[in-house]
């Protein structure tokens, strides 16, 4: 173990989730029970690796998480970065959701000055086979390496306990129900590996992200909308149902394409009609990896006729939270286009090795 002048002092906050469950003996199921000093408590061993400051913010199962604790959660670690000083950030988070959370962290908090890490598990904190200590481990090692500032996600990169993955916010996803190594990032390998102490860095991907001792830069935009409606394609997709966002009050579409960024010709008519509304409509794909590309057919060439507004390889969840923060916190047409487009926190990306 280090000497203790070395160790980081990390803010854990708790949100809830199964890294924060416990078994109900009574019921037989997994129970959303612990708080952050109870989460801390049963991992005393945690203390080795850093100076451990758990608090509660609140205790959800992450399907419950909605754009309203997304602000508040940004706006806890805002007030931490600006008023405190600590070496990073935990956010303990339930895993269904948390690749929604970074992203949402990512755009809410821009340029943030120490490493913001969520961390999940698979299995509940007081089973023998439980991830959590391991990769909340993974997490301050990351912290205490203090090289990179940023918005994360650490969970394993296999099934054994042997290697942390720590993905980019934006570009994660859950791809698994129940393994481990359920966490992949998209089009990239993971920004970081961390095997014990020995932590190798995606070098194409940290450039820019280099930790800086001040927080001159930081901005906290922490407003989100919910005026944004995720929509998935599929054969035999009725047309008529895209009538129905004419009498609602969404602001933003983000369709779920297939391959390239495609959709019937049978939506055509209606998707110019939204358009004309002022309805926003963005193209993403339903694939994993690979990025939106609607010049290639003659499909794709009308849907952008129509207006339709190709987002390259955002992921479709990344999508839809980047437009609900947009949209809460900018005004003007020409403003939420541009900042759709833009890479804002490498939600938009290059297929990147890791060397």
């Amino acid at each position: 173990m280090n000497g203790s002048k070395l160790l980081p002092k990390i803010l854990l906050i708790s949100t809830g989730g199964t890294i924060a469950s416990k078994i109900d003996y009574r019921t037989g199921g997994v129970t959303s029970l612990l708080s952050a000093s109870e989460l801390y408590s049963a991992f005393p061993e945690l203390s080795d690796y850093g100076y451990i400051y758990p608090e509660f913010l609140f205790n959800e199962y992450s399907e419950n998480m909605n754009p309203n604790h997304w602000s508040a959660l940004a706006d806890r670690i805002s007030f931490a970065i600006s008023n405190e000083h600590y070496d990073g950030i935990i956010v303990s988070h339930g895993t269904d959701t948390m690749h929604y959370t970074s992203s949402a962290l990512s755009f809410a908090l821009q340029n943030v000055p120490i490493p913001v890490v969520l961390v999940g598990s698979q299995r509940s904190s007081d089973r023998p086979s439980s991830d959590a200590f391991s990769n909340l481990v993974g997490a301050i090692r990351f912290i205490k390496d203090a090289k990179h500032s940023g918005i994360f996600v650490c969970m394993h990169h296999n099934t054994s306990d042997e290697v942390i993955a720590c993905h980019l916010g934006t570009r994660v996803r859950k791809n698994h129900t129940s393994k481990r190594d359920a966490f992949k990032s998209l089009d990239a390998m993971p920004f970081a590996l961390i095997e014990n102490s020995n932590i190798i860095y995606n070098k194409l991907l940290h450039n820019g992200m280099e930790r800086v001792n001040n927080s001159k830069n930081f901005t906290s935009k922490t407003a989100f909308s919910d005026k944004v409606f995720l929509l998935k394609f599929y054969p035999g997709f009725s047309s008529s149902f895209l009538e129905n966002f004419l009498q609602m009050d969404y602001k933003v579409i983000i369709l779920e394409g297939t391959g390239l960024g495609h959709v019937s010709k049978d939506c055509f008519p209606i998707l110019e009609k939204l358009i004309d509304s002022g309805i926003f409509v963005f193209m993403t794909s339903q694939c994993i990896f690979g990025t939106v590309r609607m010049t290639v057919y003659d499909t794709g060439r009308d849907l952008l006729g129509l207006g339709i507004i190709p987002l390259s390889n955002m992921s479709s969840e990344t999508a839809v939270v980047k437009a609900m923060w947009a949209l809460g916190n900018n005004t003007g047409v020409e403003d939420f286009v541009r900042i759709m487009k833009t890479d804002c926190s490498s939600e938009i990306s290059n297929m990147l090795p890791l060397v």
